[in-house]
């Protein structure tokens, strides 16, 4: 063999065991949040501290380097060459970190996600504080390791969900957005909110009912499983993409949507090509192209009037009287339009003024202009300038998110990035499929995720994010589209 194919084996080789490592620190975090006895915390955080030091030895292995350096990635296929790029750039960014701090990472984030648990049940801040403060000051170390010279440490952050992206630019799009925002939700509350839910729903009929509905989005049953945690997420890719819902008897939409988002999460990660499965191309494009996926899903699709010509009935045989009355009432509940103290649970109009809030707030923490322990205050003054009212409590305010206890500054604006991605790519969708409607009020959505595959899902990142969509949509995208849906909902519920 010669150099060039030593390299690239041994590469391959070193890359597909670190990404089943990988996999394996996933599924401790999943168990963690799903089913660990609550006493098990200390020895998880053991176990992931342990795991992250192994994983940041592999991925600054100093042959990674040397394998780099001897590969022709013009004699490569593109999936190939993609590798090569981006492991190139995981080992700069990696052998940035000390692995002192890698590993004091995973133990305190393992060991802050419990805590802010307990906390947010009990609605007490002061309990989260301390080690939300420790978490930030481990995170700005890291930022202050990993940021190239004139970056700041936001943007460094940034750059593990959204590469690429910076700050002023996602500031300026959202000064954008909130100047069509507004004008949309004073419209929308001239004409008032629909009537909101009032009943009872039983837990084991929301189950029941999640696990249709995610099989009609065509989520693949022997590839995952569904479950509960405080804070819905996914988990995994392709054989194994778990997802996890939570129950409210009080409002069977909580369940519901919550398990139409992490679907739209696990059918992306199930459908990515098996050609590039495990391999650094065979990771999702960002978090942005990854929640465009699980908006699409949740809004465009699982909001939508025509899939309430399919959904409703079955909402209302799984509940009777307490599900609303018809199609039309359906689709007008799911859409109730106003002010929510909850982000999973707002309207898409105020959903991203939930996620501008977060955006500004983190930026403030991690440049140390916004005290851990003062975050609950500054939150409830956002939330008053920006839906009309604090929140009651902590719990539904500073306390509701999962993010900052594990670590994830910079994720947040990816949500919205992720419904401006969703709308470019329906526009792209019902160019292509014309009877994107009748699909929807049949409950055959095979076709629609099918285009999906074939535009987004089974490319993972062999593709930069910006390039996968405009290929999709065959141009660079912007914020009109998504005002432009927005429009149409808030006037079709006039």
């Amino acid at each position: 063999m010669t150099a060039h194919a030593d390299a690239q084996s041994a590469l391959h080789a070193h890359l597909t065991t670190t990404a089943a490592l990988s996999r394996v620190a996933g599924r401790l975090s999943w168990d963690q949040e799903a089913v660990m006895p609550p006493k098990g915390a200390e020895g998880r955080a053991a176990e992931a501290a342990a795991m992250a030091a192994v994983l940041h030895a592999r991925q600054t292995d100093p042959r990674l380097g040397e394998w780099i350096a001897a590969i022709d990635t013009a004699a490569l296929d593109p999936a190939a060459a993609r590798d090569v790029a981006l492991t190139a750039k995981s080992f700069a960014r990696a052998s940035k970190v000390p692995a002192r701090l890698a590993t004091a990472l995973a133990d305190l984030t393992t060991r802050a996600q419990g805590i802010w648990a307990e906390a947010r049940a009990n609605d007490d801040f002061a309990a989260f504080a301390p080690v939300l403060a420790q978490v930030i000051a481990l995170k700005r170390e890291e930022a202050s390791a990993l940021a190239a010279p004139g970056q700041t440490p936001y943007d460094a952050l940034l750059q593990d969900f959204e590469p690429g992206a910076n700050a002023a630019d996602i500031a300026a799009l959202f000064d954008r957005l909130r100047a069509g925002l507004a004008p949309l939700a004073a419209e929308a509350a001239e004409a008032g909110p629909a009537p909101a839910l009032t009943g009872a729903y039983p837990h084991a009929a929301q189950m029941a009912l999640a696990r249709e509905v995610a099989g009609a989005f065509g989520y693949d049953w022997a590839a995952g499983r569904l479950d509960l945690a405080v804070h819905p997420f996914s988990s995994g890719g392709r054989g194994d993409a778990r997802i996890t819902t939570r129950v409210d008897e009080g409002d069977p939409f909580n369940c519901l949507y919550s398990t139409i988002h992490e679907v739209g999460h696990a059918v992306y990660e199930q459908n990515i090509s098996a050609d590039v499965f495990g391999r650094p191309s065979g990771d999702a494009a960002s978090m942005g192209v990854h929640e465009s996926q699980s908006r699409f899903f949740e809004n465009a699709i699982g909001r939508s009037r025509p899939f309430a010509e399919w959904l409703a009935p079955k909402v209302r045989s799984a509940f009777g009287d307490a599900a609303p009355a018809s199609p039309e009432a359906f689709f007008r509940t799911a859409n109730r339009i106003a002010p929510d103290f909850i982000r999973t649970e707002a309207d898409e109009v105020h959903y991203n003024l939930h996620v501008m809030m977060r955006f500004d707030l983190e930026r403030a923490m991690i440049a140390g202009d916004l005290a851990p322990g003062d975050l609950a205050e500054a939150w409830r003054a956002r939330a008053a300038a920006d839906f009309g009212a604090p929140a009651p409590n902590d719990r539904l305010g500073a306390l509701q998110d999962v993010h900052w206890s594990v670590g994830l500054f910079g994720y947040f604006p990816t949500y919205s990035l992720g419904n401006l991605y969703a709308a470019e790519l329906e526009v792209a969708m019902r160019r292509d499929l014309p009877n994107m409607d009748d699909l929807m009020a049949e409950g055959d959505l095979a076709p629609l995720v099918a285009w999906m595959t074939t535009h987004v899902h089974r490319h993972g990142s062999v593709l930069p994010a910006p390039a996968l969509i405009e290929a999709a949509i065959g141009r660079a995208p912007d914020e009109g589209a998504l005002l432009a849906h927005l429009a149409r909902k808030v006037r079709a519920l006039a």
